[in-house]
């Protein structure tokens, strides 16, 4: 395969009938995003096609049936299926979720194999993305299975960063889930991607508690008490910079996320109802902990927008920045850990200055 000067940016379609298509044809309209990467999506020409038709936008793409074929700085469109499909947009059918998902599983391979450098992914529906081939939650749960690493879902626009001990999960389980060992693992990841992938040299991480008020000391729960706050004690010891935990209302009502690098929720609607509030439109989700890039927007499949040419794409090419950002500071930091000489040069530079 012909590599690339600049980024190979793989991007999965998401459902057929959602707006996916549409957010990834609107971000790459603008000629100039092929200075910074080469998209490769993977769907069908004559899918895609038609949706710029229907969405009316001046996208031009080219198609290839192999990634040897890539053309760089070029939208490359390779024929993951060759059938026609029957769109009917804002419905949750079984064939606009299927293809969706033939579509990811064809660049996550790629990404694992290497053939492109990160990867960008459209919204699923969950429901109908179901099948006896795909039983997962989500993208990110299907991600940790076929790529090194543990994956951990981060939430992140310019300094607000959330991560989630727990994601997919129904919330009466969640105290089942929260332990010493999955909560340790769960802030070492945060530190780990907040140095590699965001440049960070000692991050400081908050903890949010688990029960109302943090546990009023054990009053409203017993979780902060017997596991929480032992396991940021020990960690702290280590010379992580970790604190709380912090009652979730009071901590995002009061702007105090603002004095920390990244933040550690509970649960799902804990971390991503604020952030979702404070940042909605121009977040990224982002999959830490892995030992490669993806990421996505912090929306859903929007049917009920569906077709119309309506949808914001500003999230979507805010993931595609953010891979970018982060495969550049990633190669950064790997190459430095493997050069020890390099990170004496580099703290001479800064002294020089």
């Amino acid at each position: 395969m012909k590599k690339a000067e600049n980024i190979l940016v793989g991007i999965s379609i998401g459902d057929l009938n959602g707006i996916g298509s549409e957010v990834v044809l609107k971000t790459f309209e603008d000629t100039r995003m092929m200075e910074l990467c080469t998209p490769v999506i993977f769907a069908n020409v004559k899918l895609l096609s038609f949706i710029k038709k229907t969405i009316e936008t001046e996208a031009m793409f080219h198609g290839i049936d192999t990634l040897d074929q890539v053309v760089v700085g070029k939208i490359n469109v390779l024929n993951v299926w060759r059938e026609g499909v029957d769109l009917t947009f804002g419905e949750a059918t079984e064939l606009g979720g299927s293809f969706g998902i033939q579509s990811f599983v064809a660049a996550t391979k790629a990404l694992k194999e290497g053939k492109i450098d990160v990867l960008v992914t459209a919204p699923i529906n969950k429901y109908n993305a179901q099948s006896d081939d795909f039983k997962f939650p989500g993208h990110t749960d299907y991600l940790d299975q076929e790529l090194e690493g543990n994956a951990l879902m981060l939430m992140v626009q310019d300094r607000l960063r959330v991560g989630l001990l727990t994601d997919h999960i129904p919330v009466n389980e969640v105290s089942q889930h929260l332990t010493e060992k999955l909560l340790s693992e769960k802030i070492e990841t945060i530190r780990k991607t907040l140095v590699q992938d965001f440049s960070l040299v000692k991050p400081k991480i908050a903890v949010l508690g688990l029960n109302p008020h943090s546990g009023d000391n054990g009053v409203i729960g017993k979780e902060e008490e017997t596991i929480i706050k032992p396991t940021i004690k020990k960690l702290a010891e280590k010379g992580i910079l970790v604190y709380g935990p912090f009652p979730a209302d009071g901590f995002f009502g009061s702007n105090q996320y603002e004095k920390y690098d990244a933040v550690l929720a509970m649960y799902h609607d804990q971390g991503l109802v604020p952030f979702k509030t404070l940042s909605f439109g121009k977040g990224v989700n982002f999959t830490a902990g892995l030992a490669k890039i993806r990421t996505s927007p912090d929306h859903g499949t929007a049917f009920d927008i569906a077709g119309k040419g309506t949808a914001d794409f500003n999230s979507f090419k805010e993931a595609v920045y953010l891979a970018i950002d982060v495969f550049h500071s990633r190669n950064q930091y790997l190459e430095i850990s493997a050069n020890p000489m390099r990170i004496r040069e580099i703290k001479e530079e800064k002294n020089i200055r």
